[in-house]
């Protein structure tokens, strides 16, 4: 159980320097969504900083993938059911945020050594709203996930139940902000405003978490094994 804590921690990590430099430090540095020309024009001329950012992505998916397994087998304890449910709905976000690449890798093969142009815009501007889109589907999967997986922290001996509460104010937030971005039509006029209810509550939480795994698996004698309801 300790070496699993500690693979946990590990891939939390890993998840979260990964993700915030492909996302934050390149991909939003690329795109002005409200601007299609300059948007194109950043991808062609910052081709090597966006796959840096692609590898990033799939570092990303690669450590979420390993998740499903390591908090199956740390969960699974309380309930192996339930635990078996969490991890569907993980791997379900993992599935379709893989799809979303897909979106941004044709993004890339077109700006390769290419030309700007209007009809190049169109396509580029379109496959980044169908990156956006999937990966947001996969969200509202992620917020299950974590919904299920804080009620088990909540039951379970050796998980403090505050880390359980934590995730599910975390889900929450995931759930409120993929809701409002696939119906709101004028969700970019509160994006900020969405963004700071979904980063803080998943920093503290996913990072509590992420912090007590690996406390938990590099500490000597820690772990308590719950018994399976």
């Amino acid at each position: 159980m300790k070496q699993i804590a500690k693979i946990s921690g590990i891939a939390y990590v890993m998840i979260f320097i990964s993700g915030f430099y492909a996302n934050f430090a390149v991909l939003e540095s690329l795109i002005d969504i409200t601007n299609p020309s300059i948007t194109t024009t950043n991808f062609i001329n910052n081709h090597s900083q966006f796959r840096n950012g692609l590898l990033g992505f799939l570092v990303m998916l690669i450590f979420d993938v390993l998740l499903v397994w390591s908090l199956f087998s740390l969960t699974k304890s309380v309930s192996k059911k339930i635990s078996f449910i969490a991890s569907s709905f993980r791997l379900l976000h993992a599935l379709f945020f893989l799809l979303s690449l897909f979106k941004l890798w044709e993004v890339y093969h077109l700006t390769f050594n290419a030309t700007d142009s209007e009809n190049l815009q169109i396509i580029v501007m379109k496959l980044l709203t169908n990156f956006g889109t999937l990966w947001t589907i996969g969200l509202l999967f992620f917020g299950i996930h974590l919904i299920v997986l804080g009620y088990l922290a909540i039951y379970s001996t050796a998980i403090p139940k505050t880390l359980g509460v934590l995730i599910l104010l975390a889900a929450i937030s995931y759930l409120i902000d993929g809701i409002a971005k696939l119906s709101m039509s004028n969700y970019d006029e509160y994006k900020d405003i969405f963004e700071v209810m979904v980063i803080i509550p998943a920093v503290v939480g996913e990072f509590s978490f992420t912090i007590w795994l690996s406390i938990k698996g590099f500490k000597k004698n820690s772990f308590k094994i719950d018994s399976e309801n």
